[in-house]
């Protein structure tokens, strides 16, 4: 097909020469799929490793949840900036450099000879996913139209996530047994891949005539509180929730939104127009996902203390029984995004969500010598049907009727409330969790029982946010 050029005129006024083409093929999907594949791994494989990191490097309990947090700290922190990033620079050069520093720092991580190294390495590797994470999602959502093509898009890109997570557990605990530096250099190859495909198969960024100014203050208290909250929200368990560091570390972060919110409604340029953040399908886009992920963190959180502490499962086995979790995800997300285009997305997403609470209500069936087959299993497959059909749908959901100069934003918002939700609520439910077993300390599922009721709780008022989404046919809110 021929391409010719024409001037594409953003809402702003901005020119910008852009090359009228099909959207790309599916080695170009598979680029960006590889990208989350790996973000993925990275989330999930980690934990198994943690006492062979200890031993081996000496590191003290307080140092070692830091290997965990401080890829949390940097990737929560630093999505909004990422997303505007990738909207005012360029797409495609941000997820190129984000996929190279991961791999270098991967590459670090591999090698590090003390426990400050692989902490260092951790928040860098954290900060790359945060402007990956962004950039890979306004680069389908952008280049597929609306409509099916879009939804089979990110079916796949749900389903590298769901199966790069569910894959980390299972790799985590093989390598683990060579060696744990194993599992810090697994994202190298991908890496490596992914940029080298990348340069070849990802459609060029827009040669913008003139460049939006990157709002600086509000780029500075946005990540700042984010920053601020993570760290709030990690440390919480280990020194108290009502500590005067706790306190602290919430009020500044607190101080920071406020100032965030009225830098934001003075610039001309903001980080995040306040138009956007009252959106009704983007909060409820937003707010669906912070509870839906909150919700499934907390549950993988107490079925590895089931399956290890009361059935007495080894590492190696708890990571195997969440593998038909993945299974029914991986099998079923590539056509949810076609479901949801033809039946709503909104319809979709309440469908996932009454799924999961399904899921999590029948882990109340727990007991003290439960079989997998009849328990544990039905738990992980409901879930992973339900993971399937709301996942993608709300991907869909964020970015509907979104300007193409904001997508990056857009995806940003939806992946930064999807990491606040899962500290939030998981810290809720270790919370509750251990106050049933300090109450009940003879009984080995103390504290389970309420801590599964949360997760319920949470997941239906997370569907009560979802009736918020709803769109026109021509993809404006209702």
């Amino acid at each position: 097909m021929k391409q010719t050029d024409e001037i594409a005129t953003g809402a702003d006024g901005t020119g910008a020469v852009a090359e009228v083409s099909p959207p790309p093929g599916m080695p170009a999907l598979l680029v960006l799929c590889a990208a989350h594949f790996m973000d993925a791994i990275d989330l999930s494989d980690v934990g198994v490793a943690l006492p062979a990191i200890q031993r081996d490097l000496g590191m003290a309990s307080g140092s070692l949840q830091w290997v965990v947090s401080a890829y949390a700290l940097g990737y929560g922190g630093f999505l909004l900036l990422g997303g505007r990033v990738a909207d005012l620079f360029g797409r495609r050069r941000a997820f190129l450099t984000a996929v190279a520093v991961f791999g270098a720092v991967s590459v670090l991580g591999a090698l590090a000879p003390t426990g400050g190294v692989l902490v260092g390495a951790r928040l860098v590797k954290g900060v790359a996913a945060g402007f990956l994470a962004p950039a890979a999602l306004s680069l389908i959502t952008t280049n597929w139209p609306e409509g099916p093509r879009r939804g089979r898009a990110l079916g796949w890109y749900a389903t590298a996530g769901a199966c790069g997570f569910i894959g980390g557990l299972v790799l985590g605990g093989v390598l683990t047994e060579l060696s744990w530096r194993l599992v810090f250099a697994l994202p190298v190859p991908i890496a490596v891949g992914a940029l080298l495909a990348g340069l070849r198969l990802l459609p060029a960024d827009l040669r913008v005539s003139v460049r939006e100014k990157m709002d600086v203050p509000g780029t500075l208290t946005a990540t700042g509180a984010l920053v601020l909250l993570v760290y709030a929200l990690t440390q919480a368990p280990s020194h108290g929730w009502l500590s005067a560091r706790t306190l602290v570390l919430f009020f500044a972060a607190a101080g920071l939104l406020v100032l965030f919110v009225r830098v934001e409604s003075r610039t001309r340029s903001p980080l995040v127009p306040l138009s956007f953040l009252t959106r009704r399908t983007t909060a409820g886009a937003n707010l669906t996902i912070f509870a839906m992920w909150g919700a499934y963190t907390s549950f993988a959180f107490l079925a590895t203390l089931y399956l290890q502490n009361v059935l007495d499962w080894s590492p190696l086995q708890t990571a195997g029984a969440f593998v038909p979790l993945g299974l029914a995800n991986g099998a079923l997300a590539p056509f949810a995004g076609r479901l949801a285009a033809r039946f709503g997305t909104h319809r979709m997403i309440a469908a996932g969500m009454l799924l999961l609470a399904l899921s999590y209500a029948l882990f109340f069936r727990i007991g003290p010598h439960s079989s997998f087959l009849t328990v544990v299993l039905p738990v992980m497959v409901v879930n992973g049907i339900g993971t399937a059909a709301t996942f993608p749908a709300l991907n869909m959901s964020a970015v509907t009727g979104v300007p193409d100069r904001d997508q990056g934003l857009a995806g940003a918002l939806l992946n930064t409330f999807m990491q606040i939700g899962g500290a939030v609520v998981l810290a809720v439910v270790t919370a509750v969790v251990e106050a049933g077993q300090r109450t009940n300390r003879g009984d080995p599922l103390a504290g389970y029982g309420p801590g599964t009721g949360v997760i319920v709780a949470t997941v239906l008022v997370g569907l009560g946010a979802a009736l918020l989404i709803r769109h026109r046919p021509d993809g404006r809110d209702h």
